[in-house]
């Protein structure tokens, strides 16, 4: 209870930003102090459990909690995320070249919704620095997925080039990887979510990951597409087709909102992309209608909302096979992890299956 009693008060006082900083690059300088890894793993880290194991893509996953990107942007502190509980860490999103990203104050919390509002804008230190700081890893024991989209100034035509550019930089530090087309907070980016574009955009990508693995004469690493919570039935439809038509082997559901639906707090009113508990049930709602448009033949990484052991088994019987936190760490901190997977085994326990598996798009049989 460390976190919840002594540090969340301390943290909650300053700019989120601040905060968000100093725990990242806290985690950053932790991971390269020799035994911290260690000493974190024993304090937050969950034990194996059969009953929660997952294999996915030719990837082991110790249990279906991993961390959503945007909070490691530059994968500095994936060693230290990787020891206190979480499955897989999904770093990013990285672009080709740096950016600053959009003006600050651009993070906002709005406490008493158990939500966060970001319009960061892809602030990153470029592909190239990503790279570097991946190479230096220690643990390879939990897969890392590279999250990656395209530069602010980078024309939705020729978005393409720069998804190609990070794959090419970082296919050897992934092992797997995710198309992010669905961020609000670069302008025009969820166009590509949507038609042709998404469908060109895929033949590049789908072409680029197979030149690389043919260059190494190796199998074809993994790629999802993570799409946005706030498409039509019609749009989500045609988008999950056309996923479905390339060679895109999952789909992430979801990224934030736009929505402001319940909200109470004053932060309400600024812009951006909202995470946390009231995008819970969309997110949810978004992976049932996935699973039932593939027919359960496209793994489905569930994101959104998850802050108990239920919201993360609710998604899985919608039909997530692996799903990922972020802002349930901002307000709950790593003590999160053991009351998710802990909470997961009892789930299992009352529906009477002796593995996650067994769970996957439940509600639709």
């Amino acid at each position: 209870m460390l976190y919840r009693s002594i540090l969340k008060p301390f943290f909650f006082k300053l700019d989120p930003e601040k905060a968000h900083h100093i725990v990242v690059d806290g985690f950053a300088v932790a991971g390269k102090v020799p035994g911290v890894l260690a000493i974190m793993n024993g304090l937050y880290g969950v034990k194996p459990a059969p009953e929660l194991a997952v294999q996915l893509l030719g990837m082991q996953f110790q249990h279906p909690v991993g961390l959503a990107a945007g909070l490691d942007k530059n994968g500095v502190a994936t060693d230290t995320f990787s020891s206190i509980g979480l499955s897989f860490v999904e770093a990013g999103t990285v672009t080709p070249k740096p950016q600053p990203g959009n003006e600050q104050p651009r993070l906002f919390r709005l406490p008493p919704d158990e939500a966060l509002i970001n319009r960061m804008g892809f602030n990153n230190k470029g592909a190239d620095e990503m790279r570097q700081t991946l190479q230096r890893r220690k643990r390879h024991d939990v897969p890392v997925a590279v999250n990656i989209g395209k530069n602010k100034v980078t024309a939705n035509e020729l978005a393409h080039e720069d998804y190609r550019a990070c794959i090419r930089t970082l296919y050897d530090e992934g092992d797997f990887f995710v198309v992010n087309i669905s961020s609000p907070n670069t302008q025009g980016l969820r166009d590509l979510q949507h038609g042709n574009e998404l469908h060109n955009l895929l033949v590049h990508v789908s072409e680029e990951m197979e030149i690389q693995a043919s260059s190494r004469n190796a199998k074809v690493k993994p790629i999802f597409v993570k799409i946005a919570p706030d498409m039509t039935d019609d749009q989500l439809k045609h988008t999950v087709h056309t996923i479905m038509d390339s060679s895109i082997n999952g789909i992430i559901a979801t990224n934030t909102t736009l929505s402001r639906d319940g909200l109470t707090h004053a932060n309400r009113q600024e812009a951006g992309g909202l995470s946390g508990v009231p995008l819970r049930e969309r997110s949810t709602e978004v992976i049932r209608q996935v699973y039932s448009l593939t027919e359960g033949k496209l793994p489905i990484i569930g994101s959104g909302g998850i802050f108990t052991a239920q919201d993360a088994y609710d998604k899985i019987r919608a039909g997530a096979t692996l799903v990922e936190i972020y802002t349930a760490l901002i307000y709950k901190g790593p003590e999160v992890l053991r009351e998710l997977t802990d909470g997961l085994k009892e789930c299992l326990r009352k529906d009477g299956f002796s593995n996650i598996t067994e769970a996957i798009g439940a509600d639709h049989k």
